[in-house]
């Protein structure tokens, strides 16, 4: 059976760096509103935290988007699991089991091809974000590592 795996503390870094601590609900490119480090479940305008919520919220979100990856097989490195990760505390795991990069994963495809899928992710409101390119880049250089 499968060893279960956990963030790593590169991964918990980097999603800090992208995501940025917010002590006060504001909401996000897609409209939703969010707290802490990308927080979205239950928030509310106006709902404040302190910084210690902040990183319980992250440890519990972290937990949540890993579940999934821990039952693919084809997740058998950290770097493979922190990028899978990553984009589903990003994207949400709904969005992920519909992809064509989670297909990809399933059906062992070559990296370059998964690679160029995470970098495919990079839309919000319409738009391409930058700092959804950096993130998306991050995640196909991790997923090799």
């Amino acid at each position: 059976m499968k060893r279960e795996m956990k963030a790593s503390n590169q991964l918990i870094e980097k999603i800090k760096e992208f995501e940025g601590l917010r002590l006060r609900a504001y909401l996000d490119s897609g409209g939703k509103p969010t707290i802490g480090y990308g927080h979205t479940l239950g928030v509310k305008m106006g709902q404040r935290i302190t910084e210690r919520q902040a990183e319980e919220m992250l440890e519990q979100d972290l937990w949540v988007a890993g579940r999934f990856p821990n039952t693919m097989k084809e997740i058998d490195t950290q770097g493979r699991y922190d990028a899978v990760v990553d984009f589903i505390f990003n994207v949400g795991v709904g969005d992920f089991k519909r992809s064509t990069l989670c297909k990809y994963i399933l059906r062992h495809a070559p990296d370059k091809l998964i690679q160029a899928e995470f970098r495919r992710w990079v839309h919000a409101g319409g738009k391409v974000l930058q700092g959804l390119v950096k993130r998306r880049e991050w995640e196909a250089q991790r997923w090799t590592e």
